[in-house]
């Protein structure tokens, strides 16, 4: 299926906000200066994308200068449609001409009752016949500090089996479980009682053999440390994994490890929940990134582009876990009304056009592409992902060589790559060990013409900052 390519409106347009906006390169340095004197330093995409948007449709932002660039960022994988699409756009009008009250806490709600029914539509049956839903706070990380309590709680357990690289968010609990290890040293508390497990990362693998040997060990690692009577760990309530890991830099676990870690995981009677924020919703070729390997797990966490571009976050779970107390997870706003409405809407929208499987296909041939830059470029030293989740790894080609094959990585170009990119009026962010990942999280809109632009971009940036590197 090809998705046919969306223009912006003409500028000339009446009753949009931003047209009374100077269109001016002044104007933009002006809002950019005053945002850094203004907001706090823990600001990140401001940070690597000095522009202004004003006005937005499909993968493309166009700035308050005027200029156009392609999106792969996509709010950090939210946008499963990118910018304003019209089946985004007519749930909200419809909502808010309906009369519908807009923020009313956990009460049922027509909306809601409607989101949970396209929602579990999506889930695989095994799991949705047997599913609960909590609705978080409006963020990924109060999923996961949900989805973390509620094991606790049926378990009677504390501890956490975690994975080297992961990212599950930035409030206690979840901050604990992420791999991160700058964001974590200046508020380490709570990290103590969660056990670090071997990701499988083919490229760098940390038991420096590579492959499916490096996933294989990287299972009997875990089965035997849990089974070691003197290894340290006492029973956790819970183990957490991203089926593919994207802050991570978009390192996709094995199938057959995921079985083997839900495996682990049942036979000793320790919850399993599989973090699906950034994996939902399609991103990885599947509606949801478990169907891949076909593990059924004891808990979901859900956010991003389940609200269909505004904030919503829930927990969907085993019923034999719901233990809870009236009130034992709450938050004000948990009654999204617009976000259910818009979520729902999208949620069907990729059900029914298929995007799950459009974005396996271009996935494949954008990877494919890459992998051939790849053999061009030896500044290129992993190509890896899953669908839409795309990572490209930059390393130092004249580098030593480990074990795996893999040479050290180069985040000084990989931070030139971005700002050529933006020149050449492409979005691209980092992530991975040391950010020197560049990830590719375009819209599952995408078209063959967008990904064909993206990747001519990329590949001329690419260029032009491996050549200023060797001139400094």
């Amino acid at each position: 299926m090809t998705v046919p390519s969306v223009a912006l409106p003409a500028n000339g347009r009446t009753a949009d906000p931003a047209d009374a906006l100077p269109r001016t390169s002044a104007t933009a340095d002006a809002i950019l200066r005053r945002q850094r004197a203004r907001e706090s330093s823990a600001r990140t995409y401001a940070r690597s994308f000095p522009i202004v948007p004003v006005r937005a449709k499909g993968m493309t932002i166009e700035g308050s200068d005027g200029r156009r660039y392609l999106d792969c960022l996509s709010g950090a994988g939210t946008l499963a449609l990118g910018h304003n699409h019209p089946v985004v756009l007519e749930a909200v009008r419809r909502t808010m001409d309906s009369g519908a009250p807009l923020h009313v806490l956990d009460l049922a709600t027509p909306e809601k009752d409607d989101f949970t029914d396209a929602l579990f539509a999506t889930l695989p049956t095994a799991f949705a016949d047997r599913a609960r839903i909590h609705f978080c706070g409006p963020a990924g990380t109060d999923a996961v500090e949900a989805a973390l309590k509620l094991m606790r709680t049926a378990t009677g357990r504390r501890g956490t089996l975690a994975f080297t690289g992961a990212y599950h968010g930035m409030t206690a609990g979840a901050l604990a479980a992420t791999g991160n290890v700058a964001v974590k040293e200046p508020v380490a508390d709570g990290a103590s009682e969660v056990t670090r497990l071997p990701y499988p990362y083919p490229y760098r693998c940390p038991f420096g053999v590579g492959g499916e040997r490096g996933a294989e060990l990287s299972a009997t690692y875990t089965e035997r440390l849990l089974d070691d009577p003197s290894g340290g760990v006492v029973r956790p309530a819970a183990m957490i994994l991203e089926a593919v890991q994207g802050e991570g830099g978009a390192v996709p676990a094995p199938d057959g490890w995921l079985r083997e870690m839900r495996r682990i995981t049942s036979e000793r009677d320790i919850p399993l929940i599989v973090d699906e924020v950034q994996t939902g919703v399609g991103r990885t070729g599947a509606f949801w990134a478990v169907e891949h390997s076909g593990i059924v797990p004891d808990a979901m966490v859900m956010s991003k582009a389940i609200g269909g571009s505004l904030p919503l976050a829930v927990i969907v779970y085993d019923q034999d876990y719901d233990g809870w107390l009236p009130g034992a997870h709450t938050g004000t706003f948990r009654g999204n009304t617009l976000a259910m409405a818009t979520g729902a809407a999208t949620l069907r929208h990729v059900a029914r056009e298929g995007l799950a499987g459009r974005a396996a296909e271009v996935g494949a041939r954008m990877t494919a592409r890459l992998e051939a830059l790849r053999r061009e470029l030896p500044v290129i030293g992993d190509v890896r992902g899953r669908g839409l989740m795309i990572g490209v790894e930059l390393v130092d080609a004249e580098g030593p060589v480990d074990s795996c094959g893999a040479r050290p990585v180069a985040p000084e170009l990989a931070d030139r790559v971005r700002s050529a990119a933006l020149d050449r009026g492409l979005i691209v962010e980092l992530g991975g060990r040391f950010d020197a990942t560049l990830r590719l999280l375009p819209p599952l809109t995408i078209t063959d013409e967008q990904a064909e632009a993206v990747l001519d971009r990329l590949a001329d940036a690419i260029t032009e900052a491996s050549k200023a590197g060797r001139n400094v």
